[in-house]
């Protein structure tokens, strides 16, 4: 039985490149991590528990969040009823028929309500319906945003980007609401990550970048544990980059 005094993690988009990298990380510093997402637990991103500890939902439907927050609520009170830290990490970022970045102009509605919905609303829905378990534990939340979400990306489409700043900016307003009551809300905000879903071309903006290097998952992982530690205890409102200077 795990140890009710461990900390826990809840984390959105587990299964590969950054999640995957948080996952490894704060298991290795001990927290016990529960996830979900769209798709049933994955074998590539095995951790202890990991199956027992999966919730499926779909993040684009209120509904089942509803539903999810409920498994996770009731999982939790086994263990004191406290949530240390919440990462939302899963995003969606749709191409065109040829793979490529869908702009402002031949964007679907549909799409970008299902963009905003998975992006920008599912954060801050985990957020409200697990306040009362982050209050108890004074935890953290991050919010992943995206080096898009502040310049014209030439892979992430206009519904992507935009939903990303979107984030940036409700982590913000969430700093300042949830902060009175002790938790800490922050965002990291990833440039090029050397992961499976890198777009054909990256090698080129690569050679732009400062650093010239692409930036590694564990490097992402390890931002976000110094946001949800003892080691960023007054640190809130900010958005990290993670980009090798990309930005700059």
């Amino acid at each position: 039985m795990d140890d009710p005094m461990r900390k826990t993690l809840l984390l959105t988009g587990a299964s590969r490149g950054i999640g995957h990298a948080t996952v490894k990380r704060f298991s290795e510093a001990g927290w016990r991590v529960l996830s979900c997402s769209r798709q049933a637990f994955s074998g590539r991103c095995p951790w202890p528990m990991g199956g027992e500890n999966h919730i499926q939902v779909d993040l684009s439907n209120p509904e089942t969040i509803d539903t999810a927050i409920a498994v996770v609520k009731q999982r939790l009170a086994e263990h004191g009823g406290q949530l240390h830290a919440l990462v939302n990490n899963a995003a969606i970022s749709p191409k065109n028929e040829e793979g490529q970045r869908l702009d402002s102009v031949h964007t679907p509605l549909e799409l970008w309500q299902q963009v905003f919905a998975v992006n920008f609303f599912a954060p801050i829905m985990l957020a409200r319906g697990l306040f009362d378990e982050l209050k108890a534990a004074q935890g953290s939340i991050v919010n992943v945003t995206s080096i898009a979400g502040m310049r014209v990306h030439p892979f992430a489409g206009s519904a992507y980007a935009t939903s990303k700043a979107a984030l940036a900016a409700l982590t913000r307003e969430m700093a300042a609401d949830f902060g009175p009551y002790g938790i800490r809300v922050n965002a990291i905000a990833p440039g090029e990550i050397d992961t499976s879903i890198l777009s054909p071309g990256t090698e080129k903006i690569v050679e732009t970048i400062p650093l010239h290097r692409l930036g590694q998952p564990s490097e992402v992982a390890d931002t976000i544990h110094y946001l949800c530690s003892d080691a960023s205890s007054y640190v809130s409102g900010s958005e990290i980059h993670i980009n090798g200077g990309q930005h700059v």
